[in-house]
């Protein structure tokens, strides 16, 4: 939210503060023991962590919930009303998530209210500065609070190169309008991806009030919810979304100023990014950085009866078109039992493709008229199956993590 932020002290020199090696709890009372929470007396505060997939703790996909333990008991005791809530993937049940997570257990422990933000209907909100998205359908409870607070995983992202605070704000979208920001058409005069533009634009007007990075354990690679999981023991705590993230950043071994959204964000005044003119706590922060494998610039590809025409792709559709042969493939071919063989095309090279092939993003567009076209930068695996069967999915990938599908140990 874009009203003035009562907790960020600076907005030049914004302070952040990291806690490490005391394990989730802990690390986040010692991160925003820093920070003085004393202007969310008598406020309404809601934390926004990452529960948008059903996975356990410890995979690195969602929220630690001793993460979440411990925001909800620092702000009580600054004398905040405090609730949870989360608009997750499209499939995901809300509640399921939170009790899978753990995070439905530490806030009935605390008297603290859950929230499934899809219930209601949303509120159009103008973007009036916007390049690549000029609106947003965000979830109707957001305005129902004085604070909002941003508690993502530490994350590297095929689409984004990173999720942390910034990004986590688009789990306040309503529904299935999240996807939009992977569907839209290229930015005229730009070569920038235009989820990471439109991820900026978002920022413009949908900004946390405090940000509270989990990176107890993250997850390098094909983030945010197919790569490995990450041990940090780490939490960093900021009122400047964007200070916190690059923060977090260098923990992870890369820096915001590579990552597009944060950049691009950071260029036009929504946060800062450039660390020397940030207040980081304690001296030697650096000292607990590990570097995270980000994800993989050139993908293997190889399935039985599936051929990917991929000329100058990048590694964002490579990964989607990966994860979707993993999720799918042969679920294809039960939908389309007629079927022997599938062709797929990405990137910007293709030429004189076979009859049928389905293109798969923006730069495929060209392709269109030799077969099935999938618009987006990338588009998400479930609107491949969609395009496909012209029937809604979820990304089984995405919405459940392997561990949570374990039946429960008697």
């Amino acid at each position: 939210m874009l009203a003035h932020n009562p907790l960020l002290e600076s907005a030049t020199h914004p302070s952040v503060q990291v806690a490490h090696g005391q394990g989730p709890y802990v690390n986040t009372r010692s991160a925003l023991a820093g920070l003085d929470l004393s202007p969310a007396r008598g406020k309404r505060v809601l934390l926004k962590p990452n529960v948008g997939r059903v996975a356990t703790p410890g995979e690195g996909i969602t929220t630690h919930p001793d993460v979440v333990a411990a925001a909800i008991d620092a702000l009580a005791e600054a004398g905040a009303d405090v609730a949870v809530g989360e608009s997750p993937i499209t499939g995901v049940d809300a509640m399921e998530a939170f009790v899978t997570s753990g995070i439905a257990d530490v806030a009935r422990k605390r008297g603290c209210g859950l929230i499934d933000m899809d219930r209601r209907p949303p509120v159009e909100l103008p973007i009036e500065r916007g390049v690549a998205l000029h609106e947003l359908k965000l979830c109707a409870d957001v305005w129902d609070y004085d604070l909002v607070v941003s508690i993502p995983v530490m994350k590297m992202h095929m689409h984004t190169g990173v999720t942390l605070a910034v990004k986590n704000m688009k789990g306040c979208l309503w529904r299935r309008s999240k996807v939009q920001l992977h569907m839209l058409p290229p930015v005229e005069g730009s070569d920038e991806k235009p989820i990471n533009i439109a991820i900026a634009d978002m920022a413009s007007v949908l900004r946390p009030h405090l940000a509270i990075i989990d990176g107890t354990v993250g997850m390098e690679g094909l983030g945010p919810s197919a790569g490995e999981a990450k041990v940090m023991d780490t939490v960093v705590a900021g009122a400047d979304a964007f200070a916190a993230d690059a923060v977090a950043c260098r923990l992870m071994g890369t820096t915001a100023e590579t990552v597009p959204h944060l950049a691009i964000g950071a260029a036009r005044g929504y946060g800062v990014i450039d660390l020397p003119s940030i207040c980081v706590t304690p001296d030697h922060w650096q000292e607990w950085i590990t570097p995270f494998a980000a994800p993989a610039a050139n993908l293997t590809i190889e399935f039985p009866n599936v051929t990917v025409f991929d000329r100058n792709s990048c590694s964002a559709c490579q990964s989607t078109v990966l994860l979707f042969l993993k999720g799918y493939r042969d679920q294809l071919f039960d939908y389309f039992p007629s079927w022997r063989h599938l062709n797929i095309a990405i990137g910007k090279g293709n030429v004189d493709l076979p009859e049928g092939t389905l293109c798969i993003g923006n730069c495929a567009a060209r392709c269109r008229q030799d077969g099935q076209y999938v618009p987006g930068c990338p588009p998400v695996t479930s609107e491949i199956l969609k395009t496909l069967t012209g029937k809604p999915s979820i990304d089984s990938r995405d919405g459940r993590s392997p561990r949570a599908n374990r039946p429960a140990t008697p």
